[in-house]
């Protein structure tokens, strides 16, 4: 019995550890560019403040591209296990553009 408790408890925290590293890999990729350095001097909190949030957003776009891929997968009748889903991971980052240049606008919305 002790072992079962054990196992489990084991392979918990083993899993949550990985989790724990893909998020400090993809962190470490999009603060360094895939570069390994830093170009600007560290000014604080505001830094890591919108490593979060980018980390973040990062998270929900790449959970909701996997949501709308395995709901495709099953609109066209694809097998889809519950064990293979929980599998997938959004810290995964390899199709990411981490050195490219970026635009943003604000949209103005019609009053």
């Amino acid at each position: 019995m002790v072992d079962l408790v054990d196992d489990t408890c084991r392979r918990q925290m083993n899993r949550q550890l990985t989790v724990e590293e893909s998020r400090h890999k993809l962190a470490r990729d999009v603060c360094h560019g895939k570069r390994g350095t830093i170009h600007q001097a560290y000014r604080g909190g505001d830094q890591l403040g919108a490593l979060g949030l980018v980390l973040n957003a990062i998270v929900l776009r790449t959970r909701k591209y996997i949501d709308a891929a395995v709901a495709q997968l099953q609109a066209e009748g694809h097998e889809t296990r519950d064990e293979d889903i929980a599998r997938l991971s959004p810290l995964k980052h390899r199709h990411l553009n981490l050195l490219g240049r970026y635009g943003f606008t604000a949209a103005v919305g019609s009053e």
